[in-house]
């Protein structure tokens, strides 16, 4: 009888901790010792620019093209990673497409001391995603790579959508896990237009 209750009262504290898990990553939270930066926060030097690589869908539609931008300056990995996405949301003029479906904002930002980034998306880039495995892997991967290969502080990004953990953004691509870096959908050098 002592046995059951032992086990009883370790099932319970299991679905407890258990249950806790799920409501954190429903609402992303600051992880203790990450630096945080939301997209109310404005913590760009005033007129200060960097360069940094950005990605958009090449030619053929099945690749990404990294493209130098200007981008403003921010004091600290959490607000510069802020910024790139910023200007990766952003509309982007011909002959350049974006693989963001249009009106996804970013509503946080934050950085854990492991090198995670949490991107945390407006629901617009689910509900207005075009579906199909290669255009999401493209959306995916352009704010990943954005952010990974501008900021050697960033090794991984998880994707949040509307402050919760989702499985994919539109069905295909797993994001309950942050992904590294993807150097293979990356168009080479030499054919990206100009």
């Amino acid at each position: 009888m002592i046995v059951i209750a032992g086990v009883a009262a370790v099932v319970g504290i299991v679905v407890t901790l258990w249950a806790a898990v799920i409501a954190r990553r429903r609402v992303p939270e600051s992880p203790s010792g990450a630096a945080t930066s939301t997209a109310s926060t404005s913590t760009a030097a005033a007129g200060r620019k960097i360069k940094a690589r950005l990605y958009y869908v090449s030619m053929d539609g099945t690749k990404l093209t990294g493209v130098d931008r200007e981008v403003s300056y921010a004091d600290g990995a959490a607000a510069q990673a802020q910024q790139i996405v910023s200007a990766q949301l952003s509309p982007v003029t011909a002959p350049f497409v974006s693989p963001i479906p249009p009106s996804t904002t970013l509503r946080a930002l934050y950085l854990d001391p492991k090198g995670v980034a949490f991107v945390d998306l407006s629901k617009e880039a689910s509900t207005g995603h075009t579906g199909g495995s290669q255009d999401e892997l493209l959306t995916v991967y352009s704010i990943v790579n954005a952010l990974t290969a501008n900021l050697p502080a960033i090794t991984a990004v998880q994707v949040l959508v509307d402050g919760k953990q989702v499985d994919t953004l539109a069905g295909h691509i797993d994001l309950r896990r942050p992904l590294q870096k993807n150097l293979a959908i990356i168009e080479p050098e030499a054919s990206a237009p100009r």
